[in-house]
């Protein structure tokens, strides 16, 4: 059955110039997607519940990694509506590259990328975008911290 949904996204609305503004920013609601798989996809469907905003992605605002209009991509924390995946299944919870929205269709090439939350050790899933995120060389965790200090202020989904 197809069940399409709203898709609250936030979006670049510009490459940035100097260090990224709320201005930079908007949040849509005027997306939608479906809920469902399409026949034979090996991606996985997601609810996106925790998205990391970290000063290392500035860089990522000024260089071709955005396309202005489209939703900003980061590491967050989703869980599996569906999978096509034989690695992943429903409720399962992952970490990885996600869309800034509120559900994400992950190709099946980006699942490669995608880790399982086996545990939560009974810490708020939330630091999972951080410090205990997996390290990428890219994006180290310790600036995650500084995102604590206010660094870095993303729009709310919700």
């Amino acid at each position: 059955m197809i069940k399409i949904m709203r898709n609250k996204q936030v979006i670049l609305k510009d490459y940035v110039s100097g260090f990224p503004k709320e201005s930079d920013l908007q949040v849509v609601s005027t997306g939608t997607i479906n809920l469902k798989l399409p026949e034979g996809c090996e991606g996985v469907l997601v609810k996106n519940l925790y998205l990391s905003c970290n000063p290392g992605s500035g860089t990522r605002y000024v260089i071709n990694s955005f396309n202005p209009g489209s939703p900003i991509s980061g590491y967050g924390v989703s869980k599996v509506l569906e999978s096509g995946d034989p690695k992943f299944k429903e409720g399962d919870l992952v970490w990885g590259i996600t869309g800034w929205e509120e559900y994400s269709l992950i190709t099946a090439t980006a699942t490669q990328s995608l880790l399982k939350i086996h545990s939560t050790h009974d810490v708020p899933l939330s630091y999972y975008t951080g410090i205990l995120g997996t390290k990428h060389e890219s994006c180290p965790n310790l600036y995650s911290l500084l995102d604590a200090q206010g660094s870095c202020n993303a729009p709310t989904l919700n």
